[in-house]
């Protein structure tokens, strides 16, 4: 608390690969700033966005300028991706944590987190009481990826621009958010002035087949419809994610020119138990700085664990944080999505206050705190 006895909110800018430029931005301090709450944000938050930092202290009286361990001693403290583990040694016990913290898998922060005493509060398990998420930027995951795939098939693919050659196949494992928003990008190759251009040129469309559970667990459908496929989308929800949906030697089946498109990016976890690997066996997990892998490119090698087998590759984009291609409209959707949020947890006093049965926003945070999922996995075994 702050020595008036205010609650305080911390904004740390992210120490992520250079090409991670996203912050939260000035509209959604303005939110907070109509609230009794303290606001301290980093010196050269938004910089990467080319914002100063008067554009965040003009919104109100509330936001002072902090150093970057200062805005981790906080009660509450809000950055998009979770800290690197050093920064998490910076959290007090009892900060409220509110971040993309992917409980799920990532067993090891869990354990960590719990034995600091810091409530976790992961923004991609919070959701309304049908189960949907309430911060999400799914579309741009979705967009932003087949951007790059069928960037990267202009190259690869010698008929891409061959007005005889026929339509382009994709398919799309996964019919969830993410996957419907897939077959919307693949039909406009990714890019809508890409499909106009395409199509006053007379070329063929897209032709977009979606696999549900059911057929990405039919062996012989799925080896088929690789043999037909020019991007494969990855875009599921594994119920286990210690087994590929797509074992490495399958890729072989994909034409030379293919395409793999990682929309989801699980890391390989491998000493965790059960383990993590990728839905697509074999492929690398890329970042903002790098997210396109050709099949000669050494970062298979060093990206990509031992004892995994890589041996088959295609082209393959992969992108941890996809929305973050195109950084300022991501944090106008996730701003706007986690302001009502942030003043629920403002208005009740931090996480003590909020109630399992609360109301809507509470609820909803009660479903992302980490003392939730803790007391889920324990009813699960």
């Amino acid at each position: 608390m702050a020595d008036d006895g205010r609650l305080t909110i911390g904004f740390p800018r992210m120490r992520k690969e250079p090409g991670e430029r996203r912050d939260f931005l000035p509209p959604l301090l303005a939110r907070l700033s109509l609230h009794d709450v303290e606001i301290a944000v980093e010196h050269g938050v938004g910089s990467g966005m080319a914002l100063t930092d008067d554009e965040y202290t003009s919104v109100g009286p509330q936001v002072k300028i902090v150093s970057h361990e200062e805005a981790f001693e906080r009660d509450v403290v809000v950055v998009l991706r979770c800290p690197d583990p050093e920064e998490l040694d910076l959290l007090p016990s009892g900060t409220a944590l509110v971040s993309m913290l992917h409980f799920p898998t990532r067993p090891e922060r869990v354990s960590r987190l719990r034995r600091s005493g810091v409530e976790g509060i992961a923004l991609d398990c919070i959701t309304d009481d049908a189960g949907t998420r309430l911060v999400e930027d799914s579309r741009a995951v979705a967009w932003n990826a087949l951007e790059a795939a069928f960037d990267s098939l202009e190259h690869t693919y010698p008929l891409f621009a061959d007005p005889v050659r026929p339509p382009i196949r994709v398919t799309v494992m996964g019919a969830g958010a993410i996957g419907r928003h897939a077959v919307e990008a693949a039909t406009k190759y990714g890019r809508t002035d890409r499909a106009a251009r395409l199509f006053a040129a007379g070329l063929p469309g897209v032709e977009v087949v979606t696999l549900g559970r059911t057929l990405t667990n039919d062996r012989r459908y799925v080896e088929e419809r690789l043999r037909l496929t020019d991007v494969l989308v990855d875009a599921t929800q594994r119920s286990d994610p210690s087994r590929p949906l797509v074992p490495n030697g399958w890729l072989a089946l994909l034409p030379e020119h293919a395409v793999i498109c990682d929309c989801v990016v699980d890391p390989y976890q491998l000493d965790a138990e059960p383990p993590t690997v990728r839905g697509i066996e074999g492929i690398p997990q890329g970042n903002l700085d790098r997210y396109v892998f050709l099949p000669d490119d050494p970062a298979w090698d060093d990206a990509v664990p031992g004892g995994v087998p890589h041996e088959h590759r295609r082209t393959t984009v992969s992108c941890y944080s996809w929305p973050g291609v195109h950084p300022h409209a991501c944090m106008e959707v996730y701003g706007a999505q986690l302001a009502p949020l942030l003043e629920t947890l403002v208005a009740r006093g931090g996480m003590p206050g909020i109630r399992p049965d609360g109301d809507y926003h509470e609820r909803a945070l009660a479903r992302g705190s980490l003392r939730y999922w803790l007391a889920s996995e324990t009813l699960a075994r």
